[in-house]
Parts: structure tokens; sequence; C-alpha cells
């Protein structure tokens, strides 16, 4: 008996090196990272239509501010067309709600509902495709990721808290804002989940022509230069950037749906040699060299600041 124990030991042994040896083939596709925008996220729903139309499975999505919109509806079930009616039916009102603190300008409750209405599933744990929504505390200026578990209707609405406009989410002595101000676009996020190849979808800032007008502009430059100073970090977590060409979209400006999903298609059309390349070749697991590094997870869901 002893010595079958031995040899069924050594068997497994000699497996488990052959597994660390050889890699082993996996499922082509890849994992989406949709950057921020405000209305200009609509630029996402072209580039998923032609991923559709391509039959490229997108394994893992994920999303900050407005990329965390269109990511969760997209994680959800909803195809580029579902999305393209939710976004030629909403306004800034349906998604904010004036009111004056000293925190911010407006309030995103009405987010919650908008979203809960424009798409079918809501937690994170019944979504078709794995989700990961970021957004940031702004106490310690790190990255905070939703990925696990509970509603996505908490996670879009703290990635989606732009500084000075939107008020702050607290979650568990957290206070959360914009997941773009620590990651301007999440392939870090994707990297440390385990995915192999990434497409991030990055979305250019209006062309600076005039000193700004006002303290949202200022605020809104600022940004535009602190994310121009950081775009080598998340560059170099991803295989593939797709920029459509929609700087000439007023940030607000939810009127544009057929243009900005015309530009995030054509810009995906050109990636698709790349793209088309992984999906005809074998894609092989690395030999392992132990697990990916954890994200910061945060799960339940915050409240509003006063």
């Amino acid at each position: 008996m002893q010595r079958e124990s031995k040899a069924l030991l050594k068997a497994v042994r000699a497996f488990w090196g052959r597994w660390r040896e050889e890699p082993l083939e996996e499922t082509p596709g890849i994992g989406l990272a949709l950057g921020g925008g405000f209305s200009r996220g609509i630029a996402h729903i072209g580039v998923l239509r032609v991923l559709e139309r391509e039959r490229i499975p997108v394994r893992y999505v994920a999303g900050v501010s407005a990329g965390a919109i269109v990511a969760a509806g997209f994680a959800a079930g909803a195809d580029s067309h579902a999305l393209e009616r939710v976004a030629r039916s909403m306004r800034f009102k349906d998604v904010a709600r004036f009111s004056l603190s000293k925190l911010g300008l407006v309030g995103s409750d009405r987010m919650e509902g908008f979203l809960r209405r424009a798409f079918r599933v809501h937690r994170f744990e019944d979504m078709s495709v794995p989700l990961a929504i970021v957004a940031t505390d702004l106490r310690s200026g790190e990255p905070v990721i939703f990925h696990t578990e509970g509603e996505i209707f908490p996670a879009v609405r703290a990635s989606c808290s732009y500084p000075g406009l939107f008020q702050p989410v607290r979650h568990k002595g957290r206070v959360l804002v914009d997941g773009a101000i620590s990651m301007e676009i999440p392939a870090q996020a994707l990297r440390d989940l385990g995915v192999r190849r990434v497409v991030s979808v990055a979305l250019p800032p209006p062309a600076v022509s005039q000193e700004p007008g006002s303290m949202f502009a200022v605020v809104n430059r600022s940004f535009q230069i602190m994310q121009q100073r950081t775009e080598a970090a998340w560059r170099r977590h991803s295989d593939v950037v797709i920029t459509p060409l929609v700087n000439s979209v007023a940030w607000d400006d939810f009127t544009q749906v057929e243009r900005l999903i015309e530009a995030g298609a054509q810009a995906a059309e050109e990636s698709l040699p790349k793209i088309r390349e992984w999906m005809d070749s074998k894609i092989h697991r690395p030999a392992y060299r132990g697990t990916p590094r954890p994200p910061v997870f945060s799960v339940s869901a915050p409240t509003p600041l006063p």
C-alpha cells in the first residue's frame, strides 16, 4: 500500500511539473478596458458592435466613469443595439440631480433608477461576462475595484463621481470618486485579475483652443493635464489601444449618438488585424508563476455623502 501511494504521489508531481512547464491551450478571447469621457462614452458602443460582427469573444470587461456604464450594460447581456437604445434615451438629467453641497454640485442618485430600468441584470455575480468597475479612494488615492458580488449601481455611481461636479459616495469609511483619477483606463485592473489579452478604449478630450471660462473648465483641464502625464502607465498594460476620434463632441452632448458610435466602430476596424491574429492563433496559458496580484475589492453599497 505504501509503495502504491508513493507511485501515485510521483505521478501527481510529474503531472504538476508538466503543467508548470508546458502551457495549456485556452479559449481565445480578450479583456476590454473602457475609459471615461461623459457623453463621449457612447463611442464604446461602436467598438462593441464591431467585435460582435467579427464574433470576437469578450471574456472580461472593465470600466471607469462613462466606460463603467457601458461595461455594466454589456456584462448584463445587452448587445450594442440595446446599448444604443439606452444611449438615445439618456440625458444628463437622467443620471444627475442638482443638489448643492460643499462636496459637489449634483447628486447621482437618479443614475441608479435609470440603470435599473435599462439593464436586466443588476448584480456582479449574475453577469453573463465577468465585470470590474473602478472607483478611487479619495483619501488614499488608490483604486477600488468592484468585482465579486452585490449590486452594480453603487459601483457605477462611485466610478462616475467626477470631482467638483458629482458629489462623492461613502463606503466603509472610504470616500469614493471617479475611477479615472487613479486608473484612467482600467487595463491594469484586468491584468491584476489574470486577463491575458487586453484591448483598451481611450476617448480623447476636446482640443484646448482658449482659456477656461468656468470653474468646471479649470478642473476639467487640470485632469486632462494630469492624465496626459500618466498615460504611459495604462498603455503599458494594454496590448491594443483603440482611440475613437470623438474630441470634437462636448462632454455633455448626448445628441450625437450616431456620430459617436460610428467613430468607435471606425477606430475598432483599424485594430481588427491584430485582434484577428489572436483569434486565429492558439492562445496558451503561461507557465505557472504564482497568482496575479489581487486588487482592492469593494462590494457593498455606498451611500451618498450629505
